[in-house]
């Protein structure tokens, strides 16, 4: 069995920006930060794109209509992420992990709230949500390995105010994406793959990754924990459709 690359890469770059950020003196200035935010959006967009273009197949009509029946599995799976109440699930985590965070700057001594705010912050990410399935169902790593640059740019920032135990949270995020992905990979793979709907999976995928990046760039607010729920909406709908 082999070990996941993307939960691993992650999980490796929580722990470099953790030992960067203990040897680093100095906070990073807002011109770099700014240029890596601007680097990983850009990474985010070109990636989400490969994730769309790998995911087409067939003649032009053919790879329409399987753009088509994405973007409709996208729009039942945000309504269904509605229902669910999947955004408030994530701004609920959200504000737990804010809780905890001025928990332990009030209190030095209680290191376990920096951690636990770091392990809810990461696993909790729609990115690695999406970057999991997609390692686990056609080994695509490169949406985990982006999210491993955010992870560890936050984690710089992190270790400053809560120290080392914080960046032992890159454990229980390996656990986490590494159980999605071999839960993909086992389970959900054959079935796609005998039905040829990976395609759709990879296709919903890669508009979500996109829509992350309109975060990022600060273009505007997306309820991305809502739309979570198209990676099962839209090689449902492919399936009920007959498009392959």
């Amino acid at each position: 069995m082999t070990i996941p690359v993307g939960p691993f890469l992650n999980a490796l770059g929580i722990l470099l920006g953790g030992i960067f950020g203990l040897a680093l003196r100095q906070p990073i200035s807002a011109r770099t930060q700014f240029f890596f935010r601007n680097a990983l959006g850009a990474f985010t967009v070109f990636f989400g794109l490969q994730l769309i273009w790998s995911g087409l197949d067939g003649t032009f009509w053919a790879c329409v209509e399987q753009i088509l029946v994405a973007l409709l599995g996208l729009i039942l799976g945000n309504l269904l992420g509605k229902i669910l109440g999947l955004q408030k699930i994530s701004n609920r985590l959200g504000r737990i992990a804010g809780t905890s965070i001025v928990t332990a700057q009030k209190n030095p001594a209680q290191k376990s709230g920096g951690f636990n705010a770091c392990v809810i912050l990461f696993c909790a990410a729609p990115l690695g949500i999406v970057g999991a399935v997609t390692d686990g169902l056609s080994g695509y790593f490169y949406l985990l390995a982006v999210k491993a640059v955010m992870d560890a740019l936050a984690m710089i920032s992190f270790i400053k105010i809560f120290r080392w135990p914080c960046a032992l949270s890159a454990f229980p995020v390996f656990i986490f994406f590494g159980a999605i992905s071999y839960a993909c990979r086992f389970y959900a793979q054959p079935f796609l793959n005998a039905q040829h709907l990976i395609f759709s999976v990879n296709l919903a995928a890669g508009f979500i990754a996109c829509a992350v990046a309109l975060v990022i760039f600060e273009i505007r607010k997306v309820e991305l924990a809502n739309f979570l729920a198209a990676l099962a909406t839209a090689p449902l709908l492919a399936w009920l459709l007959g498009v392959k």
